[in-house]
């Protein structure tokens, strides 16, 4: 950490902050939303649960990111949590650019957001607010539908690689 010579708190190194909050796990998501042009998805391991009255979900998209813009703009999505062995499915869809889509198999969600198949779980949302982030845009979104494949694992992030749940021996 660094001082300000105008007495603001000291300043954080990024890297540093990357390297120990890497220590969190976290899971990962795909969001999607269908267009006339298109599905369209990006991935985001910045979610959270966030209220059960009412049924509220967060998630944290870069200001960088061209895809939720986009999604903003059609106002419902899906959040997909992805299932052990679905890294790809995450790699792919956190690159800029191409069909993230192909050779992707999903369905519609009653709202018209594609479902990725073999995920976890699936959250349908509607936009409730944002908020300033810095260099992310933190997004609410109101749930309208869920469903969740409990027989399935998550897929996890820590430190910087994807990871697994140890299975419990019984």
């Amino acid at each position: 950490m660094t001082g300000s010579p105008d007495g603001a708190p000291p300043i954080v190194d990024p890297e540093a902050m990357r390297e120990v909050l890497g220590h969190f796990a976290s899971g990962v998501t795909v969001v999607t939303a269908d267009t006339a042009q298109g599905p369209i998805g990006f991935t985001c391991q910045s979610f959270s649960s966030l209220s059960l009255d009412p049924p509220l979900v967060a998630f944290a998209p870069a200001r960088s990111s061209s895809t939720w813009p986009r999604l903003r703009e059609i106002g419902r999505f899906c959040v997909n949590v992805l299932a052990e062995g679905q890294d790809d499915v995450s790699q792919n869809f956190a690159r800029s650019g191409g069909d993230k889509f192909d050779g992707v198999r999903w369905t519609p969600s009653a709202h018209g957001a594609p479902v990725l198949d073999d995920v976890v779980a699936w959250i349908d949302g509607e936009l409730w607010a944002e908020y300033d982030g810095g260099d992310h845009t933190i997004v609410v979104a109101r749930v309208v539908d869920l469903g969740a494949h409990p027989d399935r694992r998550p897929l996890l992030y820590h430190r910087g690689s994807y990871g697994l749940l140890r299975r419990s021996e019984a």
